[in-house]
């Protein structure tokens, strides 16, 4: 706020399509779809109609004890496109929340069960992980720029290896990689199984940890690590659902069903706060009994299963299928992946990664060793004011640029979106 008060602030009046319009009359290209929410571009139409209609009928009614059309209507939907063996629906409000949930529903399953199972109370985090503000969602984050302070405050954890490629933590090149991480894992899995309740990822993709990609591979690994070892596998799919990876759901691209699946950002395409935690009947059953059992799931959010949110959610889904969004997206990923190509030839581009139409290129002092940029310089920030300049919005993960507009983004605005990046890079850093 600081530096915000000093700055002459930016203030978005209007928007269309892949555009924000500000109070004076400048258009910007939403480079980062309004922080990773909008699938369709701004004022589509199908989404504004869909909320209108439902305007006239009601606009919220508690899900506590109660019901609506569009909440079930939704939950059906998203369970017929999910991972198979995902048929339950618990809804909250934004993705801390859905993950919130997911803690707390993946430590109570365990203790209905009983026994010997009521040792499992701990939680597998990975090192640049990110999976919201909330306290619980900080436990089990490992981005220490975010997270650090709050330590004293947060419940202990297990951590897990790094799989951040470009930043080996076992020293290793890919070329000569052999999955040492996972191997590590799989150790740490065997050693403390009894006293581990799930393990907690985002798939394919570390977004707010600086776009980092997952190597091919490692996600069906885990998942078969959790099988194993009797561990529940919660993917994090906040950022990286809904078209992102270039598939509907990022676990789709290995073949993973987990056994928690969390969702929001872009389940609503961008419009209003929604978000879904999915799980499965098995998990479903461990809380279905007569009340006096005590095996209740007590959580609830005033907003859960919001009537104008789940009819943009609906038509959000009916957007994805009438205009086939996820076949539509190759050749755009195939153009981000040139983009990307020419930026990795400047000479203070350190690595430049890619899943779908998500990307960061990482900036550093010295392409040679890695070296990064003193946090003082801000280089990303800098980036990112010059790109504005030219009417691109974009925000940087410290000094790396990320990459993220709408699916709808059209291959011209994408080919200016990578130019205005690739120039303000270059002119910053040189």
């Amino acid at each position: 706020m600081y530096e915000w008060e000093k700055e002459s602030p930016l203030i978005i009046h209007s928007a269309r399509g892949s555009y924000l319009e500000d109070t004076r009359g400048r258009r910007y290209l939403d480079g980062v779809s309004s922080l990773w929410v909008n699938l369709h571009g701004h004022r589509k139409k199908e989404i504004d109609s869909a909320i209108r209609r439902q305007l006239l009928r009601v606009a919220h009614s508690t899900l506590l004890g109660l019901a609506s059309p569009a909440a079930i209507e939704l939950a059906e939907k998203i369970v017929r496109i999910a991972p198979p063996g995902l048929e339950k629906v618990f809804y909250s409000d934004d993705g801390s929340t859905a993950v919130e949930v997911a803690l707390k529903m993946a430590f109570q399953y365990w203790q209905n069960k009983g026994g010997s199972y009521t040792r499992k109370k701990k939680f597998v985090r990975f090192p640049n992980a990110y999976h919201g503000d909330t306290l619980g969602a900080v436990s089990v984050g490992g981005i220490d720029l975010f997270h650090g302070i709050y330590r004293p405050l947060l419940f202990t954890t297990i951590t897990g290896p790094s799989f951040y490629c470009y930043r080996c933590s076992f020293g290793k090149r890919r070329e000569s990689c052999s999955s040492e991480c996972i191997a590590s894992l799989k150790g740490l899995l065997r050693r403390r199984r009894d006293e581990i309740s799930a393990i907690i990822i985002e798939p394919l993709v570390q977004a707010a940890g600086g776009m980092i990609v997952m190597p091919r591979g490692h996600l069906a690994a885990i998942k078969d690590l959790c099988r194993t070892y009797g561990i529940l596998l919660i993917a994090d799919e906040v950022a990286v659902g809904f078209g992102r990876t270039g598939k509907m759901f990022a676990c789709e691209h290995e073949g993973v069903t987990p056994d928690i699946l969390v969702l929001a950002k872009g389940i609503t395409g961008g419009y209003l706060p929604l978000a879904a935690t999915l799980t499965t009947r098995d998990i479903y059953n461990a809380f279905r009994a007569p009340y006096r059992a005590m095996k209740t799931f007590f959580h609830g959010h005033s907003y859960t299963g919001n009537a104008l949110a789940c009819a943009a959610a609906l038509a959000n889904l009916e957007i994805f299928r009438k205009e086939k969004i996820i076949e539509h997206l190759p050749p755009k990923i195939h153009l981000l992946s040139r983009i990307l190509e020419k930026a990795r030839g400047l000479p203070h581009v350190g690595d430049a990664r890619q899943c779908g139409l998500m990307a960061g290129i990482e900036l550093v002092r010295s392409k040679t060793t890695k070296e990064p940029y003193p946090s003082s310089s801000r280089m990303g920030h800098r980036v990112c004011m010059r790109a504005r300049r030219d009417g691109l919005i974009i925000r940087p993960l410290g000094d790396v640029v990320v990459i993220m507009p709408p699916l709808s983004v059209s291959a011209k605005a994408l080919a200016k979106m990578g130019e205005t990046i690739f120039r303000s890079v270059r002119e910053e850093t040189e």
